[in-house]
């Protein structure tokens, strides 16, 4: 009779574990990477000096990226 009981318990643990092996069968997606961003300290660090090339004001010390370099004054001054 207990050799009964431990068979049975054999096969229910062994069905529990091949139905969650076969409960994974999702295909795993590609992960989105994401693009990272500089914090304050970086973006002040990393600040371009006049003359330097540029695409666009922030990544200027002065904030003025003209033709594709960082002026110290606009064309007006």
């Amino acid at each position: 009779m207990h050799c009964w009981k431990v068979m049975a318990v054999f096969l229910l643990c062994s069905l529990l574990l091949s139905q969650t092996h076969c409960a994974s069968l999702h295909q795993q997606q590609p992960r989105l990477t994401r693009q990272r961003r500089m914090t304050p300290f970086w973006r002040g660090v990393s600040l371009r000096p006049i003359g330097a090339s540029c695409r666009d004001n922030s990544e200027c010390i002065t904030m003025l990226c003209r033709k594709n370099r960082c002026f110290l004054r606009t064309a007006s001054e």
